[in-house]
């Protein structure tokens, strides 16, 4: 019998040894898959089984940003979680755009599962905008789920300025690089003060970060979603921490879901943007009931 989902769902470490750890342990797991198109390879990770969903990432991300999702949601499905194209261990695209991201990405999808295996999608802030856009694009998209998305031109609530982590990177100042990065973790990603970000969260944030050779932020703040969940016109829910200061959840919600037939909304409290992570336990049975795979279920308490 599959274990609920919250039983699945890791704990954060609290050192960057058990971090990494705690990657190599999900690494040891999944299957790695690199998939060739005409300009290199896009790599996607697998595991589990049943009807597939895909993970897109969110910008400066990897697959990593649901490390705290997989194994739930692989408990029911086949997951395939995606570095887009010029992000952690795929190539880079042929071009800059949306356009360039999104051939490789969907051809490489389509070699994988085949072009007319039903699937679901699921899309993170970036990524939620790539993935409306592959639903737009793919027949044979059942249900999609995005959360904190990018590519909807409204209201932002930042909390302060990001800093500039590249001169400690490239000094290989480590010490400077985990207080930059935790920064703007507190600042961007998460609803808690630097000091209490945990260590999982500063490593993935950190390597996807270092990794990361597309730009993302100008294609994202141009828009485009609200078009490309008219063109899909599937089922849609759409999810934000209440603490996002990439949107205002509650205005956005109501503008993107009012066109949209039978949209799901859902606003996350005790979370920032990186719900999925932040808040794993409530995320996880509310994209496995979205998904079909369990029955409706009120998430964990928080304290």
């Amino acid at each position: 019998m599959p274990m609920p989902p919250e039983a699945l769902t890791p704990t954060a470490p609290n050192t960057d040894e058990a971090a990494r750890a705690q990657i190599d342990r999900l690494l040891a797991q999944v299957r790695t898959e690199r998939v060739a198109w005409s300009g290199g390879q896009v790599c996607w990770r697998g595991m589990g089984s049943g009807s597939p969903v895909v993970l897109v990432h969110g910008g400066h991300g990897s697959w990593l940003h649901w490390v705290r999702n997989i194994e739930a949601l692989a408990a029911h499905h086949t997951v395939w979680a995606v570095d887009l194209p010029g992000f952690g261990d795929s190539d880079a695209p042929e071009g800059e755009g949306m356009a360039a991201l999104l051939a490789p990405t969907l051809a490489t999808l389509n070699a994988l599962v085949g072009a007319d295996t039903p699937l679901n999608l699921v899309g993170f802030s970036f990524g939620g905008l790539v993935a409306a856009q592959l639903a737009a694009q793919r027949p044979q998209v059942q249900r999609l789920a995005l959360l904190g998305s990018g590519g909807h031109q409204g209201r932002r609530r930042p909390k302060g300025e990001l800093v500039n982590w590249k001169p400690a990177w490239r000094a290989n100042d480590a010490a400077a690089l985990a207080q930059a990065m935790r920064h703007n973790l507190a600042m961007h990603m998460l609803s808690v003060d630097a000091p209490n970000i945990d260590a999982l969260a500063l490593r993935v944030h950190t390597d996807a970060c270092v990794r990361t050779r597309f730009r993302s932020k100008e294609i994202s703040r141009a828009g485009g979603l609200a078009e490309a969940l008219a063109h899909y016109g599937g089922p849609t829910c759409l999810a934000w921490g209440e603490h996002d200061v990439t949107a205002d959840p509650p205005a956005m919600a109501a503008e993107l879901a009012a066109p949209l037939r039978g949209a799901r909304t859902q606003l996350v409290a005790h979370a920032g943007h990186w719900v999925q992570y932040e808040r794993a336990d409530a995320i996880n049975p509310l994209l496995l009931e979205w998904l079909g795979a369990v029955s409706a279920r009120a998430p964990a308490p928080r304290g």
